[in-house]
């Protein structure tokens, strides 16, 4: 019986460290996202000004995408989005660690900016 436990227990271990693995985000450099982009992070570092009422707003992360951090860790940046009518579909997502993100499609990937 001991036995069938310590399995149990490495089984466990094994399939969190794989969703551990799983939630990985891809990278990209600062010179290869979208100029409107450049300057979007540009202003989240400098603290704005910022165009649109929902940025600096909290990011809930509900997608799981991000590394898990309690409510109000990140915060989400509208990027300009060419011929969009609305505030589109880029985003920057910054967290309280200095740690920033963009997303091209609306939350469903990230990339890590890395500078």
């Amino acid at each position: 019986m001991k036995v069938f436990g310590w399995l149990f227990a490495l089984s466990s271990l094994v399939i969190s460290c794989n969703a551990i693995a799983s939630k990985s985000v891809d990278q990209v450099g600062v010179a290869e996202i979208p100029l409107e982009a450049r300057e979007a992070l540009r202003l989240v570092k400098s603290g704005g000004p910022f165009r649109y009422q929902q940025d600096a707003k909290i990011f809930g992360n509900r997608e799981g995408l991000l590394p898990k951090r309690e409510r109000g860790y990140y915060r989400e940046y509208t990027v300009k989005t060419p011929g969009a009518r609305d505030r589109g579909a880029r985003r920057i997502v910054g967290g309280r660690g200095g740690e920033y993100y963009y997303s091209d499609d609306h939350y469903r990937s990230f990339r890590r900016i890395i500078e």
